[in-house]
């Protein structure tokens, strides 16, 4: 008993800690630094993620009255040209807005701080925002739970394997029916509410969100159906829980939607 005890804990453990390497990683973490205008230095966080209505704020906290700054912006992929925006001061912040844009629209931008002749820009290659639409609570958060008990129940399966368990027939089952519910049932929703579109994944595209949700949803589905054949197939276990856990360290949004421009800039 104690022993599975200790089997949980670190089931969980590795499950946060992927959680945690999500948070952290991946095209949508704000952009983050510090650069030096002048004799004044300033932090910056430009956000690269945007979801509901309205514009996309550009925020900058410098308290030096004597910064001024400017966002250069245009869609992404394309050629247009960049339009500049100036930022207003308001107390100790420079703002503006970046225009919204359809779900899954992109724009690259970059800010233009200015004190007295010096120019210092930021990031030094333009960051990349895409747009999104609101996810409602009553989505998202089963989708989150399910998802990450998934992985939870995935891990502590590989474990048992690992430690010498043999019928996992069950757990597996478990692991499927987590992954089925969050990825494949919840997850499209998810991804219509954002970004207009049901599945971008195999075999309608490279979304790896949605790919990596299904290649281990069938990692999963071969292990339970070989468990049930064989009674002890451990092996299968463990790879499935290896694969889960490779998939899911593949940072969140790689690869994602993106809207395709075929019309010029209005």
């Amino acid at each position: 008993m104690r022993g599975r005890v200790w089997i949980w804990l670190l089931a969980l453990l590795v499950t946060l800690s992927s959680a945690v390497y999500q948070r952290l990683t991946g095209p949508t973490r704000p952009a983050r630094g510090t650069v030096t205008v002048g004799d004044a230095e300033v932090r910056l966080r430009l956000l690269r993620s945007w979801a509901g209505a309205g514009d996309m704020p550009v925020v900058v906290k410098a308290a030096d009255a004597q910064v001024t700054g400017s966002v250069a912006w245009r869609r992404y992929p394309t050629s247009d040209p960049f339009t500049l925006l100036p930022m207003v001061r308001e107390g100790d912040a420079l703002k503006a807005a970046l225009p919204h844009q359809p779900p899954a629209g992109k724009v690259e931008y970059q800010v233009r701080l200015e004190r007295e002749g010096a120019t210092a820009l930021f990031p030094e290659r333009p960051a990349i925002a895409r747009f999104k639409g609101a996810v409602s609570n009553v989505v998202i958060v089963p989708h989150v739970f399910a998802m990450f008990t998934g992985m939870l129940v995935a891990n502590a399966a590989g474990l048992l394997a690992l430690r010498g368990e043999r019928k996992l027939f069950r757990i597996s089952l478990v692991v499927v029916a987590l992954l089925s519910v969050g990825g494949l049932f919840l997850g499209p929703l998810v991804q219509k509410q954002a970004f207009g579109a049901w599945w971008t994944g195999i075999p309608f595209g490279w979304d790896l969100t949605d790919n990596k949700t299904l290649f281990a949803a069938l990692f999963w589905a071969a292990a339970a159906v070989l468990q049930r054949r064989g009674g002890e197939a451990r092996t299968a276990v463990v790879l499935a829980a290896l694969a889960t856990l490779v998939v899911f360290a593949i940072p969140h949004s790689v690869w994602g939607s993106e809207f395709k421009w075929d019309r010029p800039a209005a």
